[in-house]
């Protein structure tokens, strides 16, 4: 296969590559018992965080501050998940503790959730606006650190976590993978412009690392899962319940900015319906009944199969 075949499969099939590898990593490892003791997950669950920061800093070289303005879908969709979780919030409220309950706090989480740092990656690349998901991504951290301390204690009264709390410890969350690669990206910018120009050269490197990071992500979802000690019945329950949020969130983010193009009507799918799925997984063990975080890892699976197969057709349109 010449270099540039090689190239054009890699980005056709690397994300369905990427979540098989990563799944058939943690499998081996975890049932393998000369591998059960490697340290894999440890290294995955610091690893993978820290090369969004990196893909969202390569990203950021080529998006000045001036570029992230604001649209009216912007408020559209973040009136979506405020009231969605909202809604789910109160129901969840009035129904005892058990398997419905559960389902409808992973709900809550899969709305709520912010949109992942690394979806600029996949926009990019199947025609939509990188200033346009960097600004939902700002918009949507901040949504989920107003909101999420606001209703947590709501659903979990006995969960002995203050407001302030819950916001520290989501705004620490969030300044290690946004602020930082953010501040980072603009000083270069302002003060060393000539690093900043032979940045810009390495954008599409985000793609290629963000396929590494997809790997360590879906061996973190495999692992959540096996070792949640959940039901079949009830994974089932939160397989569905997420694989329903994720199609409505990328159908309805398309259809809330159709009208004002398609790159904007893509960008809107993607900042709605691809979410930071690790920090589902961090706040339903935490803040949540822990079952709740293998919604993290299921929602990563199908958010993913809908980018595989956004980015295979768009290789195929070109």
């Amino acid at each position: 296969m010449e270099k540039s075949g090689i190239v054009l499969w890699l980005r056709r099939w690397m994300l369905p590559v990427a979540m098989v590898t990563g799944i058939s990593v943690y499998l081996i490892l975890h049932f393998v018992p000369a591998f059960e003791e490697s340290g894999y997950i440890g290294v995955a669950r610091w690893l993978q965080p820290t090369l969004v920061s990196v893909m969202l800093f390569l990203q950021l070289n080529v998006v000045a501050p001036a570029d992230l303005k604001l649209h009216k879908w912007h408020f559209v969709l973040l009136a979506v998940q405020a009231v969605l979780f909202g809604a789910l919030a109160l129901a969840a409220t009035r129904i005892p503790h058990g398997a419905g309950r559960i389902l409808l706090e992973c709900a809550m989480l899969c709305f709520i959730c912010p949109t992942a740092a690394a979806a600029g990656v996949i926009t990019r690349k199947i025609g939509g606006s990188l200033p346009g998901i960097m600004t939902y991504i700002v918009l949507a951290d901040a949504l989920a650190c107003l909101l999420i301390p606001l209703m947590i204690p709501m659903v979990h009264p006995s969960t002995d976590v203050s407001f302030l709390a819950a916001f520290w410890a989501i705004v620490k969350k969030v300044f290690a993978i946004l602020v930082l690669p953010c501040v980072l990206a603009w000083t270069i910018r302002y003060l060393l412009p000539g690093v900043q120009r032979w940045l810009e050269r390495f954008v599409d490197w985000a793609f290629y690392i963000w396929g590494f990071c997809l790997t360590m992500a879906m061996s973190l979802a495999t692992y959540a899962l096996v070792t949640s000690g959940i039901g079949v019945l009830v994974a089932l329950g939160i397989g569905l319940v997420s694989l329903v949020c994720c199609l409505i969130q990328f159908i309805l983010g398309r259809r809330v900015a159709r009208r004002y193009g398609r790159s904007e009507s893509i960008t809107s799918g993607q900042a709605l319906g691809q979410k930071n799925t690790a920090f589902i997984i961090w706040l339903g063990f935490n803040y949540m009944t822990p079952v709740t975080s293998v919604a993290g890892g299921l929602y990563a699976i199908w958010q993913n199969l809908v980018n595989a197969w956004e980015l295979a057709h768009t290789e195929e349109k070109h």
